[in-house]
This record gives structure tokens, C-alpha cells and sequence, in this order.
């Protein structure tokens, strides 16, 4: 059974960093469609970005909301997805989680949750103003 563990949540100011990172065990990643979202308190869980293949090619898709402001990467040796978050401000305070699919898909429904098998248990974001 695959596992998703996320890490490297927690406080920060506004204009701050945080890097995340989900750890994948018991399959790999390495040519599957991977994403993070976040749920805010009483908010529906977002999507945020993701990364799938397109042939060879790796493809990054991410929210307008967050866009060149966050990046999405993997490092396929060590089946790890990672968030870089960078000018942080305080709605994008949520709690994050990473998500991993059995295959990899076009970036037109990346955004859609059913797309996912697995989920992490999530790690807590908060920006203060």
C-alpha cells in the first residue's frame, strides 16, 4: 500500500518561505501525476499545483493563485514531491496535502480531486500578517 508523509509546514511572517516535502513509500511516483492542495478552516480542499509527463516531458501546472509565487518539483530518486513556497502571505494559510495518482494525466483535469489515489495526512501552513 503507497504512503504519502508530508513535512516542513509550520509558522512563518508574511513574505516568508517554506519548502514541503511529501515523501512517497510502497510504489513510485516517478511517471505519475503528483499534486498538493490545501484547505483552508470551514474552505472546500484547493488545488494548488501539480506535475505530470507529457511523453518524456515533465509538465508543472499551478493554481493562478499561487503562480510565481510557488513551484512544484520531484526528485524521482528519492519518489519526493516538493512545495516551494516563496512571498508567502497570509491566505495562504491552510492545511496542505500532497496527493499521488497511479497514472499520469493531461494537465486539463489535474485540478480535479477524483484524479488521485492517494493522500498524505496533510501539514499545517500559517502566515502571519
Amino acid at each position: 500500500q503507497a504512503q504519502l508523509v508530508e513535512s516542513g509546514g509550520g509558522l512563518v511572517q508574511a513574505g516568508g518561505s517554506l519548502r514541503l516535502s511529501c515523501a512517497a513509500s510502497g510504489r513510485t511516483f516517478s511517471s505519475s501525476a503528483m499534486g498538493w492542495f490545501r484547505q483552508a478552516p470551514g474552505k472546500e480542499r484547493d488545488f494548488v499545483a501539480a506535475v505530470t509527463w507529457s511523453g518524456s516531458s515533465r509538465i508543472t501546472y499551478v493554481a493562478d493563485s499561487v503562480k510565481g509565487r510557488f513551484t512544484i518539483s520531484t526528485d524521482n530518486a528519492k519518489n519526493t514531491a516538493y512545495l516551494q513556497m516563496n512571498s508567502l502571505k497570509p491566505e495562504d494559510t491552510a492545511v496542505y496535502y500532497c496527493a499521488a495518482a497511479k497514472n499520469y494525466y493531461s494537465t486539463s483535469v489535474l485540478r480535479q480531486k477524483n484524479v488521485y489515489d492517494y493522500w498524505g495526512q496533510g501539514t499545517q501552513v500559517t502566515v502571519s500578517s
